[in-house]
């Protein structure tokens, strides 16, 4: 059951801070632009055609067109390899025309996908996925978040959340999502627990959680009698259907604050992809 004597919970609009931060990067490509000439360039590589994944890139592309960074797309055929699509990598990696590489994943059975990420070069891993990124986030070292963790962390920020000393809770412990989440909340002195397919009795975590962040691709695994009521509840799943991880009517009742699916992380992981690209420009020419 819900509890009714509290009202719904205000909604993580992530559309709004994601747009303001693409102007904001926007204004610093055509900035970089005018300094120096040069104007920041993503290389995105695409390994198949999986309809999903196409999208995704059609979008960010578009978004880059929107910033006035220069998008290079590099699309591969479904069988690829490890050894060409890691040479692929490290042909844009060694170019000095290219600022930053997304590799759209996943990239394909026939793909080692760890050995293909280590094959971007630290400096051009603006979406975060290489084990030097990773370290270098969690020690707080100059690097690239994991896009949708950095998008997550600026959200909260938006909505001054405050972590300090509270519980979070990451369901999920992927490379490029759970585990960087759960390490970027540690460095906002969060008290973090991380869950996933073996964790026994989740709910009874879940209810201890003042932060939830829900990112292990299960529709509507966590529901509203889950939550600790007045929980803040990041959603990162994306589900066919456009459902993320949380049901969203029964956990909007209990919860303080709460994304969206779509709307709320998502438009800041692709606003966060852009932001990092430009920035990876401004190093590369030494003014970062």
């Amino acid at each position: 059951m819900t509890d009714r004597s509290r009202p719904s919970a205000r909604l993580m609009d992530g559309t709004a801070p994601a747009r303001r931060l693409t102007e904001a990067t926007a204004a610093a490509a055509a900035d970089l632009r005018l300094r120096t000439g040069v104007t920041p360039c993503l290389a995105t590589v695409l390994v198949g055609e999986d309809p999903a994944s196409v999208t995704y890139v059609r979008m960010k592309r578009a978004r880059c067109e929107q910033a006035g960074i220069r998008s290079r797309h590099v699309p591969l055929p479904a069988g690829t390899g490890t050894s060409r699509l890691v040479d692929v990598l490290g042909e844009l990696s060694a170019d000095p025309a290219v600022h930053g590489i997304l590799l759209q994943h996943p990239a394909g059975p026939d793909v080692d996908e760890r050995a293909a990420f280590e094959a971007i070069a630290p400096a051009k891993d603006v979406d975060g996925v290489t084990t030097h990124s990773f370290a270098a986030m969690s020690f707080g070292l100059p690097g690239f978040a994991s896009c949708t963790p950095g998008g997550i962390m600026r959200l909260l920020d938006e909505y001054q959340v405050e972590l300090a000393g509270r519980h979070a809770v990451v369901v999920g412990r992927s490379a490029i999502l759970g585990k960087p989440a759960g390490m970027l909340l540690l460095g906002r002195d969060a008290t973090v627990t991380y869950c996933h397919s073996r964790t026994a009795d989740l709910p009874s975590i879940l209810r201890e959680a003042d932060v939830l962040l829900a990112a292990v691709g299960r529709p509507e695994l966590i529901r509203g009698e889950d939550l600790k009521p007045g929980a803040v509840v990041i959603d990162a799943g994306y589900n066919p259907g456009n459902v993320g991880d949380v049901h969203f009517a029964s956990a909007r009742e209990r919860a303080a604050l709460i994304t969206p699916v779509p709307g709320g992380v998502g438009p800041m992981t692709i606003a966060v992809l852009l932001a990092q690209t430009v920035e990876a420009a401004e190093r590369q020419l030494g003014l970062g």
